[in-house]
């Protein structure tokens, strides 16, 4: 990998995001079926009493257990989903699609952990704002924080990174 990689500014940041933001939405969508199908075989089994509520949405909604267990898991899967991405190659599939990668400040893959902390970290892509006003570094309050660092790959070495998958 070129070491010169520039540091990745903050329109392509954002627009990796938004691209990511609708993959993680379509994980939510699905997790979400999943604890849907979860709560509604708890009830069908007896495990769980529907009370007032008049079906398995109004449920949770009401139930304030089932409520903070399913937003528990929508961050986990949020988290899970970069923190596995970065971890593996450094890229999202936002990322790939912009030609960024998250790196150590040393060139190496963030880990996992690293990963789930910088995504924590990151406050739902408001953390970027500090490439702003970041002018020599061009790092975001989650790079920062996780000793990372966001680089614009040239073409052949976004190619290297897709093959290296393989």
């Amino acid at each position: 990998m070129s070491s010169n990689s520039a540091p990745a500014g903050i329109g392509r940041r954002l627009a990796s995001l938004i691209y990511d933001g609708l993959v993680v939405i379509a994980f939510a969508m699905l997790t979400t079926v999943v604890f849907l199908l979860l709560v509604q075989a708890g009830v069908s089994l007896g495990w769980i009493a529907m009370g007032e509520a008049e079906d398995v949405a109004a449920l949770i909604q009401e139930n304030t257990v089932l409520y903070v267990i399913r937003d528990i898991l929508l961050v986990l899967v949020s988290i899970s989903f970069f923190g596995y991405f970065w971890s593996k190659s450094g890229q999202t599939i936002g990322m790939r699609a912009w030609r960024l990668q998250v790196r150590r400040l040393d060139g190496s893959l963030p880990t996992f952990w690293q990963g789930a902390w910088r995504s924590l970290a990151a406050l739902l892509g408001l953390g970027n704002l500090l490439v702003l006003v970041d002018f020599k570094n061009k790092r975001a309050l989650q790079d920062y924080l996780s000793g990372c660092e966001v680089v614009t790959l040239s073409k052949e070495d976004n190619k290297k990174v897709y093959r290296a998958l393989d």
